[in-house]
C-alpha cells in the first residue's frame, strides 16, 4: 500500500502544469490554485487541486499531513547550470576585480579558472565530495531539488573523471545531480601553447572514455575569447553528439564569436549566458529547440552590467531558463531566489516568468521535464514551500531565503529533521 502525504492549505499553489518548455506568454502561466493541496503517494504526485476537494479523497484520509496554510507551494527549483564541485573560493580574484582588474586580466595574473584547476588536481576525491555535499545541502535549503553539475576544473583525463565520479557519488544526497562534461573549459596550463593538441585529447581520449564509463549525460564547451574558438568548439561538440551526449554551450558570454548560432545549428539542448549574443542570432534561437539559459548571477558578481537580453528573447518566442551558474570565480550563489530577483530587476522578467524559467524550463534544459519541474500527477514529488503569501515575494525580497521546506521524491530534505512547517504566533 502506498504511503500518502497531503500538503494542504497553500494560499497559492503553483502547479506549472502544461507544456514544456514554455515560450512567450506561456512563461506567465503558473497554473495557480488558491487554497491548494498536493497529495503525494510514495515518491510521486498522486493528485493536485483545491484543498477542500483533495481532503475528501479516500487516499487523503490515510495520509500524513503538512499544513502549508498561508504559504506558497511550488515545484522545486531546477538549477540547470552549475559548477558546484570545486576545492575553494577564489577570494584573490574577488579582490583583484574590486581593484579594477577584468575577468581576463585576473586570469593572466595567475587567478581565474587555472587557479581552481591547480587546486582541484591536488584535492582528494573525498575532499571534493565533502565540499560538494555541503553545497548540495545548501541548494536544498533554498528550495532546489535538481541541480546540474559540470566538470571543467580538472582539464586532464584523470582529474575530469575524478570530478564526474564525485558527482555520481553525490547523486541523491539529497538532490538529483545531472552530470555534464566540460573538459573544454579552458586549455590547461600545460597546453597553453598547444590548444589544438588539447582539443584532440578531448575528442580522441577524454570523450570516448567518459562515454564508455557513463560518467556524463551532456557535453559543454566554453566558446569564447581566451577559451575555445568556434572551429575548436564545433570539433568537440560534433564528436560528443556522435557519441550520444546531449550538447550545451557556454555561448557569447564575454565576446561575440557566434557560439549561439553554433548551438542552434548543432541542436544543442541549451545555449547558456548569451550576454553578448548578436541581435540576428536571437530569432534563430527563438525558432529552434535550443533553450536560452540565462545566468544573471555571474553578471552581477563580475560587475559587468551587461545582462542577457531576456525580454527580447521572450518576445521573440524563445524558451528561456534561469540558473545560478554557481562557481567559485564568477557566481558564488546557490540561491535561486536571488536569481529570480536579479532576473526581475536587471532583465525585466516578471516574477511569474522567472519562476517558470527556474522550474519547468530548467527541467527541459536537462531533459527532465517529463519527471520534474511542475506539480502534476505522475511526476516526482519535488516541491518547495515558501514563507510568503504571494509568489511575487520570492523575487521581491533579495538576498533572503524564504524557503521553509523542500521535498524531493516525496521525502523532506529540508529541514533535515521533520516535516513540520512552523506557523507564526
Amino acid at each position: 500500500m502506498p504511503k500518502y502525504l497531503l500538503i494542504r492549505g497553500a494560499r497559492q499553489l503553483l502547479t506549472l502544469r502544461g507544456p514544456a518548455p514554455r515560450r512567450g506568454r506561456q512563461l506567465s502561466e503558473l497554473g495557480l490554485i488558491q487554497d491548494g493541496a498536493v497529495l503525494v503517494a510514495d515518491d510521486k504526485i498522486h493528485s493536485v487541486g483545491a484543498s477542500r476537494r483533495m481532503e475528501n479523497l479516500k487516499e487523503a484520509r490515510l495520509a500524513e499531513e503538512i499544513d502549508a496554510t498561508g504559504k506558497v507551494v511550488m515545484p522545486g527549483f531546477v538549477d540547470s547550470h552549475t559548477h558546484f564541485v570545486f576545492p575553494a573560493p577564489r577570494l584573490d580574484d574577488f579582490e583583484r576585480r574590486i581593484a579594477g582588474d577584468s575577468y581576463l586580466e585576473t586570469g593572466r595574473k595567475g587567478g581565474g579558472i587555472h587557479a581552481t584547476v591547480q587546486a582541484l588536481r591536488q584535492t582528494s576525491p573525498r575532499g571534493l565530495e565533502s565540499r560538494g555535499l555541503r553545497w548540495l545541502k545548501m541548494f536544498a535549503a533554498c528550495g532546489t531539488t535538481t541541480v546540474e553539475g559540470k566538470s571543467g576544473y580538472g582539464l586532464s583525463p584523470a582529474s575530469e573523471r575524478k570530478t564526474l565520479r564525485v558527482m555520481k557519488r553525490l547523486n541523491g544526497r539529497p538532490l538529483e545531480v545531472v552530470r555534464t562534461f566540460l573538459g573544454a573549459h579552458l586549455p590547461p596550463p600545460e597546453y597553453a601553447d598547444l590548444p589544438e593538441e588539447y582539443v584532440t585529447l578531448v575528442t580522441d581520449q577524454m570523450l570516448p572514455e567518459i562515454r564508455r564509463q557513463r560518467l556524463a549525460e551532456f557535453c559543454d564547451v566554453f566558446c569564447d575569447t581566451g577559451a575555445f574558438t568556434l572551429a575548436q568548439s564545433r570539433r568537440i561538440l560534433e564528436v560528443a553528439r556522435a557519441l550520444g551526449l546531449g550538447l550545451k554551450v557556454h555561448a557569447d558570454q564575454l565576446s561575440r564569436l557566434g557560439a549561439t548560432r553554433l548551438a542552434v545549428e548543432l541542436g544543442a539542448v541549451s545555449a547558456d549566458h548569451l550576454e553578448q549574443a548578436a541581435e540576428e542570432d536571437l530569432d534563430g534561437l527563438a525558432a529552434s529547440g535550443t533553450i536560452a539559459t540565462l545566468l544573471p548571477g555571474s553578471v552581477y558578481h563580475l560587475g559587468s552590467g551587461r545582462f542577457a537580453p531576456a525580454r527580447q528573447l521572450i518576445e521573440r518566442g524563445a524558451a528561456v531558463a534561469l540558473a545560478t551558474d554557481f562557481n567559485p570565480g564568477t557566481s558564488p550563489t546557490l540561491n535561486m531566489q536571488m536569481i529570480l530577483s536579479l532576473a526581475s530587476t536587471q532583465m525585466k522578467m516578471t516574477p511569474a516568468e522567472g519562476i517558470t524559467a527556474a522550474t519547468i524550463n530548467g527541467a527541459a534544459a536537462l531533459r527532465r521535464a517529463n519527471q520534474t519541474g511542475s506539480l502534476e500527477p505522475g511526476k516526482f514529488a519535488d516541491l518547495a514551500i515558501f514563507d510568503a503569501g504571494d509568489y511575487r515575494e520570492i523575487a521581491y525580497y533579495f538576498g533572503m531565503n524564504l524557503c521553509r521546506l523542500t521535498m524531493r521524491r516525496g521525502k523532506v530534505i529540508w529541514p533535515e529533521i521533520g516535516a513540520k512547517v512552523e506557523e507564526e504566533t
